[in-house]
């Protein structure tokens, strides 16, 4: 499935302070940062979701902007975007787990689709965030690698070339989805990246 993300009510406790406070402040970002954007969500709406005091924030995240940098690098390790994460399978050969990043979610339709977090904090960042820029290059750099290595296992003629359209595509998908509020890119992105790899894995020598 493609990013599945919608708004949700908070879950970040009631307790103030005390242990776990760092958590709920990340908690409170995913939640907040995804459904309404960086920019739009203010450090004391942060504050009153994560129920923390000013200062317990502060000693966790001097800045929002370390926030936001957070909030993005657990994407890479601890909450992996779901899409994205159907590479992993292993209960897929490689060319139906290269598709099954364009598969939309079978749950029910958020109200508001919004797209890859990573996308929209860069393009929030208009240039002035460079750390933000560099997190979301290195997201994105690594994502092709690995649609190229699994178009590789696939038997692809070539893996290269056909990551990198798929990439393309997957990007364009989630943007346009994002854009127009409407899943029915992610079809199209679907029949878009099953010509693509049919035709890569014909050109492949002995097939």
């Amino acid at each position: 499935m493609l990013v599945s993300m919608g708004a949700k009510a908070s879950t970040t406790g009631t307790v103030r302070g005390g242990r776990g406070a760092r958590e709920r402040i990340l908690r409170a970002a995913g939640e907040l940062f995804y459904a309404h954007g960086i920019h739009a969500t203010g450090v004391a709406a942060l504050i009153e979701a994560a129920r923390v005091s000013p200062r317990t924030f502060y000693v966790h995240f001097p800045t929002k902007n370390a926030l936001v940098e957070e909030y993005l690098r657990r994407f890479d390790t601890e909450t992996p975007i779901a899409a994205e994460a159907e590479l992993d399978r292993d209960d897929l050969p490689p060319a139906r787990r290269l598709l099954a990043i364009f598969t939309p979610a079978e749950e029910d339709p958020p109200d508001l689709i919004r797209g890859c977090p990573f996308h929209n904090a860069v393009i929030e960042g208009a240039g002035e965030l460079p750390e933000i820029a560099r997190l979301t290059q290195r997201h994105k750099q690594a994502f092709r690698d690995r649609l190229v290595a699994t178009a590789a296992e696939a038997g692809a003629a070539d893996p290269e070339a056909l990551g990198r359209q798929l990439a393309v595509i997957f990007e364009g998908a989630n943007a346009l989805a994002a854009s127009c509020n409407d899943q029915q890119a992610f079809v199209d992105a679907h029949r878009a990246a099953e010509t693509l790899v049919d035709a890569a894995l014909r050109a492949a020598p002995g097939s």
